[in-house]
């Protein structure tokens, strides 16, 4: 029978990592929990919160296992706090739950709330939280657990208020049952053996891949083959992970099936074909879009491979290896069977701007970027409104050539062409920013002139936050201030720092200015008025 309340889950949760004891000494907001405590679950009793946590780093040292413990809201966690110091230091896995007040009084300062429940153990723990939700508590400690169990272990916290046992819970919960975390410590490759097996079995296979995959293929280009090999050896689909900030997969080779929308209706749709899905070096899943929806297929097999612990603790679903991503994917690479099918090689469809159409548009300027193009070029890209379409648009061929910011923070552009500029001058860095980005870090431009920096910033100017706008019809906002801006003149601004700038309105002209930039040796600015 499935959990229907969120304490049935979070038990469900615990016999399922082999935790049958709870040791605590019991309050008023901890009553919800423990009150009719199930037969299977244990109570060992302490007298006060110190010694409930010496006998839970106790009990965990002679197991080996980590061990449950109840604290009562702030001061319980405070006289708890010096048998935490011990446990810190010793690596020792505690799951501390704390009690908390009701959740809608906390900010009253009621008598008994943790007012700042995340903060106050900290820097005794690991890993500390308080769901923004009743629903993710379950979830919440499922990353608890990991975390408190994943090298180097430690003491993690969680806050819970009081009215959130009671609360239903998810169908999703059933898949933090199926979860599980290895890490590779072994010297005969065990991540690469049972990733090996898991993917020969697959019938249909997707690979998902990251952030982290395109680090570890600039510094070991051999990683870019493996990748592409391993694709091919599986006749599997590639999709870039949602919410990419690099290009971890050649955009123009035939397995290349285009970027995951960020959103869990989305990610679960395009991924439901799919018996094994494999996520390299991305979390499962970096969401954006608010799409309420089961996360994948009851059938569907994921596994992630990474070397962030710290996503492989937060996953909602799926089996995390942590491993060195080189190494591993040079192993997979070597050992899957091939499959006998490789898939013919066809030219992306690129169809040539009309130049005499008329307004220009963002994807106006994509496309004729890419024609004009050589094996220096790395892109920088600051444009929301154009991210999903970028390496639709865009053919990326070689590991570092993209660049996104990863948490999504506007003002990484503009300093960001800059940087890679100074680090690669072999590069040719073609900054592509929208005009609401770019004033969050237009002063960059000062030391692009300064250094004369191989750079060139291409503001796209539709006057005002695109992205947002989109979002703002998504989700039925009507007006909805501040979106609108206008009236800055880039161009001016630009030779005022001391970059040559210039602007456009057709694309025309932006291929004859594009063309230019693409011959100087110092940094340029083209402003692109779009619609």
């Amino acid at each position: 029978m499935s959990p229907t309340t969120v304490r049935e889950s979070v038990f469900a949760l615990a016999r399922n990592h082999g935790i049958s004891k709870v040791f605590g000494n019991p309050g008023s907001n901890e009553i919800p929990f423990l009150a009719g405590l199930p037969e299977d679950m244990e109570f060992v009793l302490g007298l006060h919160e110190q010694v409930v946590v010496g006998m839970a780093e106790g009990y965990s040292r002679a197991t080996g296992e980590p061990a449950l413990v109840n604290l009562h809201a702030a001061s319980g966690s405070g006289n708890a706090m010096g048998a935490l110091t011990n446990a810190r230091s010793g690596n020792v896995p505690l799951v501390v739950i704390a009690g908390q007040q009701v959740r809608r009084t906390v900010g009253q300062e009621t008598m008994l709330s943790n007012t700042d429940a995340a903060t106050l153990p900290a820097p005794l723990v690991k890993y500390a939280h308080e769901p923004l939700a009743a629903a993710d508590v379950p979830r919440a400690l499922s990353e608890a657990i990991f975390e408190a169990t994943t090298h180097p272990r430690g003491p993690v916290y969680l806050s819970v208020p009081l009215d959130d046992w009671e609360q239903p819970a998810l169908e999703s919960d059933a898949l933090l049952l199926r979860r599980s975390v290895l890490r590779d410590r072994s010297e005969d490759g065990l991540v690469v053996r049972e990733l090996t097996r898991t993917l020969n079995a697959g019938t249909r296979v997707a690979l998902v891949v990251g952030g982290e995959l395109d680090a570890a293929a600039v510094d070991q280009p051999a990683v870019f083959a493996a990748v592409q090999e391993l694709a091919e050896k599986l006749d599997a689909s590639v999709f870039i992970a949602p919410s990419p900030y690099r290009c971890a997969f050649p955009t123009t080779h035939p397995s290349f099936e285009g970027v995951l929308v960020p959103g869990i209706a989305s990610v679960q749709e395009r991924l439901a074909p799919f018996d094994t899905v494999l996520v390299i070096g991305a979390p499962v899943f970096r969401y954006h879009r608010w799409e309420p929806a089961d996360y994948v297929s009851p059938d569907a097999h994921v596994c992630q491979l990474t070397e962030d612990p710290h996503a492989a603790a937060r996953a909602p679903f799926g089996r995390s290896y942590l491993a060195e991503i080189g190494s591993a994917l040079l192993g997979l690479a070597r050992d899957v069977t091939d499959r006998g099918v490789r898939r013919e090689a066809t030219e992306r469809s690129h169809p040539e701007p009309d130049a005499a159409a008329s307004p220009l548009t963002g994807h106006d300027l994509l496309q004729a970027m890419n024609t004009l193009v050589d094996d220096t070029v790395v892109y920088v890209n600051e444009t929301t409104t154009l991210d999903l379409d970028y390496l639709e648009r865009v053919d990326i061929d070689r590991p570092g050539m993209y660049h996104f910011p990863a948490s999504g923070g506007l003002g990484f552009g503009l300093p960001a062409a800059v940087g890679f500029a100074i680090g690669d001058p072999q590069a040719t860095v073609v900054a592509t920013i929208g005009d609401g980005s770019a004033n969050f870090g237009i002063t960059a431009l000062y030391t692009a002139a300064q250094r004369q920096t191989r750079t060139i910033f291409i503001i796209i100017n539709n006057s005002g936050y695109g992205a947002l706008a989109g979002f703002s019809q998504r989700m039925g906002a009507d007006h909805v201030p501040g979106l609108e801006l206008g009236g800055i003149d880039f161009v001016a601004i630009s030779q005022g720092y001391g970059v040559s700038a210039s602007r456009v309105t057709s694309l025309e002209e932006f291929v004859e200015a594009y063309r230019f930039a693409l011959t100087t040796t110092g940094p340029i600015l083209i402003e692109a008025i779009v619609q």
